[in-house]
C-alpha cells in the first residue's frame, strides 16, 4: 500500500507528548488561507521553486521535456500550466532551487522510518504522530502505519482538522492513542470564509470524538481577522466545556497556537499567493489574555 509524504520530521517536540517522529500526509479538505504547511494542501506531488537559490546553470530548461522551464528577457520562468511532475529538473537542479513535495512511500517505510527513533521515544515518552495536510484523508495508509506502530509498540498520535467522514476517522482510531484537532471558529460563515468550509461537520465529528474513550487534545491556532478576539476564544472554550460533559473522564483542555509567518516563503515556491503576509503574529500579552478568556470559560487552557 502506497501513500503520499511531504515530509518525515524527527525529533519533533510539538507535535503530542515527549520526543517524536511527525509524519506528515499530503492533502486536505480544508484551504485556510494562513496555512503553514501550505505543501501539504494538494494531495499530489508538486515541485517547489525557490528563484532565489537558481544559480543559473539552465540544467533545468535542458532537463524539461515539456517547455515548462524558460528564460524570459534574462528571467527564469516556470509554468506549471505545463509541468508533468517527472522530476527531471529536480534531479538536475544542484542548487537546490527545485524541490520536489512529496514521495509515494509504502507502509513499511514510513513504519522502518519511524522506528529508528525508538529509544528516544522510551526514555521520553514520546512516539509518532501523522500530520499532514490532514491524515485521515489517506485513511486506509494511515490506519495500517498506526496499526504496525502499534503493533512495534510505539505511542500513536494524529492531527487532524476533523472536516472528514466520520467513517474515515473511526477508522484510524483503534491504533490511536492520542488524538489532536483543531477548533479554529465557532461561527460556520466566519469559518467558511477562513477554510473554505463550514464547521458543522467538524463540531459533529467532535462531539463523536468526545464521546469515545480516547484522550483528545484540542488545538486553536490564534489567526489575526479569525479568532484573536477574547470572544472567539470564550466561544471555542464554552463548546469544549460542553464536550466534557459528554463523558467522565479526564476533562479536555485546549491549547492556543500563535500564528506565524515563516511560511510565506513556501507559498512563493508553490506558485501559490500568501494572503496572510500582511498579518503580524499575536504579542505574548495578548495570547495571555486570550488564554484568560478561554479559562474563565471553566477548561483548562496553556498557550504557545
Amino acid at each position: 500500500m502506497l501513500g503520499t509524504v511531504f515530509n518525515i520530521q524527527r525529533f519533533s517536540i510539538h507535535d503530542g507528548p515527549g520526543i517524536r517522529t511527525t509524519v506528515f500526509l499530503k492533502g486536505c479538505t480544508l484551504r485556510c488561507f494562513w496555512c503553514h504547511n501550505p505543501e501539504g494542501i494538494r494531495p499530489r506531488q508538486e515541485i517547489q521553486f525557490f528563484p532565489d537559490r537558481c544559480i543559473g546553470c539552465d540544467a533545468c530548461i535542458s532537463a524539461c521535456e515539456h517547455g515548462a522551464n524558460t528564460i524570459e528577457d534574462g528571467v527564469r520562468r516556470y509554468d506549471r500550466s505545463l509541468c508533468v511532475v517527472c522530476g527531471k529538473c529536480v534531479d538536475t537542479c544542484y542548487a537546490g532551487a527545485r524541490v520536489l513535495t512529496g514521495s509515494e512511500m509504502t507502509v513499511e517505510q514510513v513504519v522502518e522510518e519511524s522506528l529508528r527513533d525508538r529509544a528516544f521515544y522510551e526514555t521520553s515518552q514520546g512516539g509518532v504522530t501523522l500530520s499532514g495536510g490532514e491524515p485521515s484523508l489517506q485513511h486506509e495508509f494511515s490506519r495500517e502505519v498506526l496499526k504496525q506502530l502499534k503493533e512495534a509498540g510505539v505511542h500513536t498520535a494524529i492531527e487532524t482538522c476533523a472536516h472528514v467522514p466520520w467513517e474515515h476517522l473511526a477508522a484510524l482510531l483503534p491504533y490511536t492513542d492520542l488524538v489532536m484537532m483543531d477548533l479554529k471558529q465557532m461561527d460556520s460563515e466566519r469559518h467558511r470564509a477562513a477554510t473554505g468550509a463550514p464547521n458543522e461537520r467538524i463540531l459533529a465529528n467532535a462531539r463523536r470524538l468526545a464521546q469515545t474513550d480516547k484522550p483528545i487534545l484540542f488545538r486553536t491556532p490564534v489567526i489575526p481577522t479569525v479568532n484573536d478576539a477574547p470572544e472567539d476564544i470564550a466561544a471555542i472554550a464554552d463548546f469544549v466545556a460542553e464536550l466534557n460533559a459528554l463523558r467522565s473522564g479526564a476533562p479536555f483542555s485546549l491549547e492556543l497556537l500563535a500564528f506565524h509567518r515563516l511560511a510565506g516563503d513556501k507559498y512563493r515556491s508553490l506558485g501559490l499567493e500568501y494572503k496572510a503576509r500582511d498579518l503580524e503574529p499575536p504579542k505574548k500579552n495578548h495570547m495571555a489574555a486570550l488564554a484568560e478568556a478561554g479559562r474563565a470559560r471553566g477548561i483548562v487552557v496553556v498557550s504557545r
